[in-house]
């Protein structure tokens, strides 16, 4: 697929702020015609990315969900039974009933099929089994799948492919040696302050950026359940609206877990950094 590289602005004009690390290694798995693996904490955006380069790029977004015990019928493919099983009733002896017109197409064969430019966004595959991922080689290698009953269906060349992974398992070296690799992290200070000043009205620059650096010192605090950029953008838009100026407010929408909330107030009382009381 031929696509003019991407740029900084143009993301930003999607409400996606990237550093240009990250630019560069999608225009690279764009030039070579190979998948890009995003690996990274949940909720740092990655998914998001997907979705906002669909946009931006006029592309059908064709996403499968990874899910433990994930496989074949689900993922690539399924025959359809009751009309192979009509067919039988109603054709002659030598209907082939293994032909095209009875498969159900999954979001793996519809991706390797469909005319119109496509991204295709295999999401959270660590969820999925090693198996799995076994399965998926053939399609980020070969751009094909081969059915057994049918036989090997070529992908065509109108799609850029995006993995996404929480990093709650090892995925295979296999895997990796065929897909382009970003590690996603929680934004930098300078991203998540625009972001901020995106997001919520009413709010400047100043105010945003010290939101920002208390952001990021609380996902420094080694926490259970380290806030995702969705919750930072509520807890700020929340607080903001509502003149909050205690930084111990609303931390349910911040830190969803006890042990959090209790070791971000005892840091915030020893180090009086942040503290606006």
């Amino acid at each position: 697929m031929k696509i003019n590289d991407l740029t900084i602005d143009g993301l930003e004009q999607e409400n996606y702020f990237a550093t240009q690390e990250l630019i560069d290694v999608i225009n690279a798995a764009i030039f070579l015609d190979k998948p890009l693996l995003i690996e990274g904490p949940a909720g740092t955006g990655k998914t998001f990315l997907a979705k906002t380069l669909s946009a931006l790029l006029n592309l059908e977004l064709i996403r499968l969900q990874c899910h433990e015990g994930i496989d074949e019928d689900k993922s690539v493919y399924e025959w359809n039974y009751k009309k192979q099983l009509l067919s039988i009733q109603k054709s002659e002896e030598n209907e082939n009933l293994f032909d095209e017109k009875y498969l159900i197409k999954r979001p793996i064969l519809t991706a390797l099929t469909t005319e119109e430019n496509s991204l295709f966004l295999i999401d959270e595959i660590d969820r999925s089994d090693e198996e799995f991922e076994a399965l998926l080689l053939e399609v980020l290698a070969e751009n094909q799948v081969t059915i057994p009953e049918f036989g090997t269906i070529k992908g065509s060349e109108n799609r850029i492919t995006i993995l996404t992974s929480n990093s709650t398992r090892e995925l295979s070296d296999a895997l990796r040696r065929r897909c382009i690799y970003y590690y996603l992290d929680f934004p930098s200070i300078e991203i998540e302050t625009k972001v901020f000043m995106n997001s919520i009205e009413d709010i400047d620059e100043n105010e945003a950026r010290k939101y920002a650096s208390l952001v990021s010192f609380i996902r420094s605090l080694s926490l259970n359940k380290i806030p995702s950029l969705i919750e930072s953008v509520e807890w700020v838009k929340y607080n903001n609206s509502k003149d909050q100026e205690s930084v111990r407010s609303n931390l349910g929408i911040l830190l969803k877990d006890k042990s959090d909330q209790k070791k971000y107030v005892e840091k915030l009382e020893e180090s009086n950094e942040f503290n606006q009381e």
